[in-house]
């Protein structure tokens, strides 16, 4: 078969490729982005505290801690295929298994498994489409993919706090394991790699120089040093602070329309699916316009940054106390605080090194995961304490404030164009 042909192909099946991978991120992230929907019946059937519900979030993020550069490693190993399809089963098994779980330890228990097996979702599909997709087109694909996130998300916010109410919560669990089943399911029926003669930019796979054996630990040492270029301190300052707005919003939504403006949970929920679609489009819209702005992607990132921190402020003004303009925010925050991640996640997949990709991401997300980890049992200690939403917000918009400046202020000493080493 000639290459010409192999790149007509590949240019189609890229397209089958973007939509397993949206399809993946969207079922494996179902029940954990869907436990701030909850909210309010495990509340109550559980007996919780606002900081043990975020705690529950954290549990499903602690794992990827340590599994995020893990699961990097491994998919430049062992490819996609295996990897992404091994971690969505892990989260099935988990989540069915946790439909017998007696109590909330249990619970927890449950969501550190989950946060295993989710860890291969992110940096999965994003290698996946890093592969498939040129420069000119990677934006607006990486933010459809990346739009399966806040998909899942709006999916089981609409159905989770339902199948809770009328079943209980073990049932959601249940619910959320089959749909990760699926999604495992499709990704490893239909996803293959790029040819070799038919890459994203239709050249042919260069080959790398061999390079002279080097320890496992100097390896790591290496590849550790990334996170001390310039761009890549930009690139977590800006996903910490962005990733703590969206934990704010996933967590806090539906209870704080729920506690201050009195709307019914089921009502609120409905607000969390429009701030979760908004997301959907806000990964892919950014995005894409990521692809043609002339300030790139991280010129993006930094006006979701701007948003963000307006969102926030604008929720602790008497605006917050109103039901509608309250409601028009978090459609605001859920456009931006999601959907920075689109061209975020793009801006790290083309500062890696060659042959690093899964790595770098892997590496990335993981200084994310300390975020997700801390961020929601904080908030919601917040909460506890001072009995008002406010606390939150204000930290909130505060670190994104912080993160901000200091990025403009790199921004405009560091060298444009810097990429981090190649180990």
């Amino acid at each position: 078969m000639s290459a010409d042909t192999l790149v007509h192909r590949a240019a189609h099946y890229r397209w089958v490729i973007l939509g397993i991978a949206t399809f993946a991120q969207a079922t494996s992230a179902f029940f954990v982005q869907g436990i701030g929907a909850m909210g309010v019946q495990l509340r109550r059937d559980l007996d919780l505290s606002t900081a043990e519900l975020g705690l529950l979030l954290s549990a499903a993020q602690l794992v990827p801690l340590i599994g995020l550069p893990v699961a990097g490693e491994l998919l430049d190993r062992f490819g996609e295929r295996r990897v992404v399809g091994a971690g969505a089963c892990l989260i099935a098994v988990a989540l069915c298994a946790g439909g017998a779980a007696p109590g909330y330890v249990s619970l927890l228990l449950v969501l550190l498994v989950v946060g295993a097996g989710y860890s291969t979702a992110q940096p999965g599909g994003s290698k996946a489409v890093a592969s498939w997709f040129d420069a000119s087109r990677r934006g607006v694909a990486m933010g459809v993919r990346q739009a399966g996130l806040p998909l899942g998300g709006a999916l089981s916010a609409a159905v989770l706090p339902l199948v809770a109410g009328a079943f209980g919560w073990r049932a959601a669990l249940v619910t959320g394991g089959l749909v990760a089943l699926l999604g495992g399911a499709v990704f490893l029926a239909w996803y293959r790699p790029p040819p070799a003669d038919a890459l994203a930019d239709g050249r042919s796979a260069p080959h790398a120089p061999s390079a002279p054996r080097v320890t496992v630990g100097a390896r790591l040492a290496a590849r550790l040093a990334m996170l001390r270029e310039p761009s890549m301190v930009r690139i977590m300052l800006a996903g910490t602070s962005l990733i703590s707005a969206q934990c704010g919003v996933l967590v806090l939504t539906v209870l704080y329309l729920h506690d201050t403006t009195s709307l019914g949970a089921g009502a609120a929920a409905l607000v969390l699916v429009a701030a979760q679609a908004a997301g959907v489009a806000g990964r892919v819209c950014l995005a894409a316009w990521s692809d043609r702005a002339a300030s790139g992607r991280q010129g993006t990132v930094m006006t979701c940054m701007a948003a963000v921190i307006v969102g926030m402020a604008a929720l602790m003004t008497p605006l917050g106390q109103s039901l509608v303009a309250a409601c028009l925010l978090f459609v605001w925050l859920g456009f931006f605080g999601y959907g920075w991640y689109g061209p975020w996640v793009a801006h790290v997949a083309e500062s890696a090194p060659p042959g690093r990709t899964g790595f770098v991401i892997g590496l990335a997300m993981s200084v994310n995961q300390i975020a997700i980890v801390v961020m929601p049992p904080t908030l919601g200690l917040l909460r506890d304490v001072t009995h008002s939403f406010a606390p939150a917000w204000g930290l909130l918009s505060a670190l994104t404030a912080i993160a901000l400046t200091v990025t403009v202020v790199m921004e405009r000493t560091s060298r444009p164009g810097q990429a981090p080493r190649s180990p």
